[in-house]
């Protein structure tokens, strides 16, 4: 039978052998056939893991916010007809935060194997380094554009980090990090606890969990890097 592969991909630009499993090379060396958000930064991931693979070998099937149903269940071709195919990452792990989950459960609608492989998640080793409580969180994805929207958004995840005692995570489009910086300081109570990380797996990476009031004494400036962001009611949660 064949398998649906979700093969993470890096977070930067690192060496590939610091974050991904060399198990994983194996895989794809042996596959042929890819589902990706951009073929050319596939093909630059590929190289880098696999650079005897002859090009014109490989065969993608391009996956973003314009791919109709019809072509996202074409992308099963290969694996009705037997041919393990990846499904890999623009960053970080299939499926979470990434287009990728439709394609995951179409395959297991069709009896496909899946099979995920271990590799990076920024929002798993932010949750892991923020010293916030990990028994207990969401992931909110992004939060509104519109600024009003923003703030009111915060203000509940505040709620739920301070009543439930759930870890808040949430990212934003790097060229808007000092926005949702600002508007976090403004609106937060001084006693949450906010976690910055920025860069993981990065050479310059910085992972710092305070609370509010410090941060508004020590205002982070991030430049347009990828950040996740972590709301918490107590560094350690009583037990």
């Amino acid at each position: 039978m064949a398998r649906l592969f979700l093969i993470p991909n890096l977070l930067g630009d690192s060496p590939w052998q610091q974050v991904i499993p060399s198990f994983n090379a194996g895989v794809i060396e042996a596959i042929s056939c890819f589902i990706v958000e951009d073929v050319r930064n596939a093909r630059r991931f590929l190289k880098k893991i696999h650079p005897l693979a002859e090009p014109d070998k490989l065969h993608f099937f391009e996956l973003n916010k314009h791919t109709s149903f019809e072509e996202k269940k074409s992308f099963l071709a290969p694996l009705l007809r037997g041919h393990d195919t990846g499904l890999l990452s623009e960053a970080g792990c299939p499926g979470i935060a990434d287009p990728g989950a439709e394609i995951v459960r179409m395959a297991h609608e069709s009896g496909i194997r899946v099979v995920p492989l271990v590799g990076p998640s920024s929002i798993l080793l932010a949750l892991m380094a923020s010293g916030l409580n990990g028994q207990d969180f969401a992931f909110n994805g992004y939060l509104p554009v519109k600024q009003a929207d923003r703030v009111r958004t915060i203000r509940q995840l505040e709620r739920n980090a301070l009543s439930l005692g759930q870890t808040q995570i949430f990212i934003e489009t790097p060229y808007r990090n000092n926005q949702l910086i600002a508007d976090l300081l403004r609106t937060c109570q001084p006693e949450t606890y906010l976690c910055i990380a920025a860069n993981l797996t990065l050479e310059n990476e910085t992972i710092l969990t305070n609370r509010v009031s410090f941060w508004k004494k020590n205002v982070p400036f991030m430049e347009k890097v990828p950040v996740v962001f972590l709301l918490g009611g107590s560094a350690f949660p009583e037990h």
